[in-house]
């Protein structure tokens, strides 16, 4: 999967939202005349080297185009999985709370595809630990697990205009994908292109026991 750069305030370049090229954004100010030039501090846009198109962003925040920023799913993400994900997308821009609580729910809908039962995310999550999980991908599981749920219910974190945390759970959950289905997936498929002679060889040196 190729690496996806969403739209942000003041970078230099970006995934445009128009011509969706990694291209060089040139940043301008905005005035207003009335007997003199005046510069409106809050509006600011972004021109694309590409195509030309220029994205309006008002207190840091994109206003046009209306598009989601939030990263594109993985290509390996369940395709059941893919429709609540990309409805956390459609409305983090306006709601990340709301797109917080539904990238919680594809978590616990991976926690099945994972090997897991689905029904209860933080014992599905120790299971996996029990198991040998990485310790990093732990530590997403828990994120998004923690995050999406006090997005739903009273407590110490407010996404109500946290955009920034909101999308580093887009890129948890990518992370996750990559790391519990796609890498497994590709060491299998190269790990089948070896000689067959090779592969039992390797299967009965694993199966031996070790003398008492």
């Amino acid at each position: 999967m190729s690496k996806y750069f969403p739209p942000q305030y003041g970078k230099t370049h970006f995934h445009c939202p128009f011509c969706e090229v990694n291209s060089n954004q040139i940043w301008h100010s905005t005035y207003y005349y009335t007997h003199t030039y005046q510069m409106l501090s809050e509006l600011e846009l972004a021109i694309c080297s590409h195509c030309k198109e220029m994205s309006l962003w008002l207190e840091r925040i994109m206003i046009f185009p209306d598009k989601s920023l939030a990263p594109l799913p993985h290509d390996d993400l369940p395709e059941e999985l893919l429709v609540d994900y990309l409805e956390a997308s459609s409305i983090v821009n306006h709601s990340p709370r709301g797109a917080a609580a539904l990238l919680r729910l594809v978590l616990q809908k991976l926690m099945f595809h994972l090997g897991e039962s689905g029904k209860d995310i933080n014992k599905d999550i120790g299971s996996l630990v029990q198991k040998g999980l990485d310790p990093h991908v732990q530590q997403a599981l828990d994120i998004v697990r923690v995050i999406g749920n006090e997005s739903v219910h009273p407590g110490q974190l407010d996404l109500k205009d946290d955009f920034e945390t909101t999308n580093h759970l887009f890129k948890l959950i990518n992370f996750i994908v990559e790391d519990r289905i796609t890498r497994p997936k590709t060491i299998e498929a190269l790990f089948n292109k070896l000689p067959e002679d090779k592969r039992n060889g390797i299967v009965a040196r694993d199966n031996v026991k070790t003398p008492k």
